[in-house]
């Protein structure tokens, strides 16, 4: 590529803006492009999980490997979380490492998303917010879903309870997932992920938040926001195309079982940057060290689609019993999400039958992961307690509350208001 060529970027997320930062420190002059307002729009207020497992090196580690500073946003750490078994027993998986970070999305100073954004413009690069360009005038596509393969709902809440995680697989109150309760510095998020398509979608959350209520009852909600997003769950035959570089989401580089992505977008981020500048082959290495773990999780993902509460539980019960003998949690959760040649095999053998071919892909061959359809046991009504949860919700919303399911979820899966 030419070297006195502008490089523009498509996306002000995080993998554009990892990008953005690795080649303006090299003297490239570089525009990023958003369609919204600031980075971190898309996820205003809402907590996400930097997972520390499915690699043998530590996130954080590898961002100052690559030139990122973690200390330039806020990141809390877990050693130990609550594991939330399908028949409500709670154990506790722990580790004398770092299990996960979590990390607040959005517009405030101290999240990831404006970390990456000052890191960006130190750097040099240009960023440029509410302004829509085309994709054949871009280097570098990443840009956030296209289509919807699963979505998540959520309520932010103040709280005066300490800070904790908890992590719940449990078929009725997300359908081939989980939900889980994050706690930081007097903010909560309850959130449920929804991986088959519904209808009335909201009494998930409101079902999912009543079910907390109940066992956690020192968390005293006092309701703030509801936030909701989408999935696009993908795999690319090219990584490269005519030019141009698809990294992050818009790559499919990301973990198709419980949706972890952030570690993706950064690290595809980075290795395109790199091949603009010549040290490295994009292609190759998206091959050699990300996709390994994507097919991975597409069998991962395989197997969760055809189990529930009876497998989750065993799932649970399998994993406290490495934590037994290997006395860290970390070992069972790094097993299941590393490669192997059974994984791969089964890859081959289901994907071409659980993924659909996308025909607006600019030839690139992407196969995404339809929004699979609600099953008989997804129809259910609403407990009490549940309807209480919707009718707070719908107070805390007349003096204030706001809600984003409209602009990231699908049409079909919003909730009625």
């Amino acid at each position: 590529m030419d070297e006195h060529k502008p490089i523009h970027i498509m996306g002000a997320g995080l993998s554009g803006l990892a990008a953005a930062t690795t080649l303006a420190r090299c003297g490239r002059e570089v525009h990023v492009h958003d369609i919204r307002e600031d980075s971190g729009a898309r996820f205003d207020g809402d907590f996400q999980a930097l997972e520390n497992w499915s690699q043998p090196f530590d996130f954080f580690d590898q961002l100052r490997d690559w030139g990122y500073d973690p200390a330039e946003f806020k990141a809390t750490e877990f050693s130990v979380i609550d594991l939330i078994h399908p028949d409500d027993e709670i154990t506790q998986p722990y580790t004398d490492g770092i299990a996960y970070r979590i990390v607040e999305r959005g517009t405030s100073s101290h999240t990831i998303d404006q970390g990456f954004k000052r890191m960006a413009l130190e750097a040099g690069a240009q960023i440029h917010y509410k302004n829509r360009v085309k994709e054949e005038d871009c280097d570098i596509i990443a840009c956030g879903p296209k289509g919807t393969s699963a979505v998540a709902y959520g309520e932010i809440f103040e709280t005066s309870h300490p800070n904790h995680i908890g992590f719940q697989l449990n078929d009725k109150l997300a359908p081939g997932a989980y939900s889980y309760l994050i706690v930081i510095d007097g903010i909560g998020l309850i959130c449920t992920c929804l991986w088959r398509k519904q209808k009335k979608s909201e009494r998930f959350l409101n079902e999912t938040i009543a079910w907390y209520d109940a066992k956690y009852p020192d968390l005293e909600r006092k309701p703030i926001k509801r936030v909701g997003g989408k999935g696009d769950f993908t795999i690319n035959s090219r990584y490269k195309q005519n030019g141009r570089y698809y990294i992050g989401e818009s790559g499919g580089l990301q973990d198709f079982m419980w949706g972890f992505g952030m570690r993706m977008a950064v690290w595809s981020g980075h290795l395109a940057a790199q091949d603009i500048l010549g040290k490295c082959d994009y292609e190759k290495e998206v091959r050699r060290q990300l996709l390994p773990y994507v097919r991975t999780s597409v069998t991962n993902r395989f197997l969760m689609n055809r189990v529930g509460d009876g497998m989750f539980k065993r799932m649970c019960n399998n994993w406290m019993r490495n934590q037994k003998r290997n006395g860290d949690g970390l070992v069972w959760i790094s097993k299941l999400f590393r490669p192997t040649w059974w994984k791969t095999l089964i890859y081959h053998m289901v994907s071409p039958f659980m993924l659909e071919k996308d025909s607006k892909a600019m030839g690139r061959g992407v196969r995404r992961m339809p929004f699979r359809k609600a099953l008989k046991r997804d129809v259910w009504e609403q407990s009490d307690e549940a309807l209480e949860v919707g009718n707070r919700w719908n107070e805390a919303r007349k003096g204030g509350g706001k809600t984003s399911f409209a602009e990231d979820s699908d049409s079909p899966s919003v909730p009625d208001s």
